[in-house]
């Protein structure tokens, strides 16, 4: 049990994750609170083995999860799926992606304003991640090199589609 604003914070040059559930035993799954800046993009990727779930609790993002026809580098907005031409979702509060193994996948904040989501990670241990991403970001003040993202994705059984992207350089 915890109240709200506790848990373990993980932040750097504009990620911002509160720990709620830490991966381990008994955990099946690391549990996060995430704030997305405005402008924020993850970039398309895909786990070989992990699955993830974002539910939006405020705020709006532009949510992606299928196999396009074409995995194209650049704007992943413009991928239409391989299956459904679906394209992706512009969601609000109480939108829901959850991204099963080998799935490509992404997010984005396309407003001015912060979105605030819950996040989950299997297996467990997603923590150790984003601790390294966020230090990542600290030390390149928002805007890191693509090629370090990609080699710290690939660390972790992620393979990058395309770039992250932090719109502003961020000082804290």
């Amino acid at each position: 049990m915890m109240p709200p604003g506790s848990g373990r914070v993980i932040a750097g040059g504009g990620l911002h994750a509160t720990l709620k559930v830490p991966g381990g035993n008994p955990a099946v799954a690391s549990t996060f609170e995430v704030v997305v800046p405005p402008g924020f993009d993850v970039g398309a990727h895909v786990h070989r083995a992990g699955q993830e779930l974002f539910y939006v609790l405020e705020g709006e993002l532009d949510l992606m999860a299928f196999e396009p026809q074409a995995r194209t580098q650049g704007d992943w907005h413009e991928w239409v799926s391989s299956s459904s031409g679906q394209r992706f979702l512009h969601g609000g509060p109480g939108s829901l992606l959850f991204i099963p193994p080998g799935c490509p996948h992404a997010f984005s904040n396309p407003t001015s304003e912060p979105a605030r989501v819950l996040f989950q990670a299997a297996p467990s241990g997603h923590e150790d991640y984003l601790d390294e991403l966020a230090a990542l970001l600290r030390e390149a003040k928002g805007r890191p090199d693509p090629a370090a993202v990609a080699q710290l994705r690939r660390r972790y059984d992620i393979e990058q589609l395309t770039a992250l992207r932090n719109p502003a350089p961020v000082t804290r």
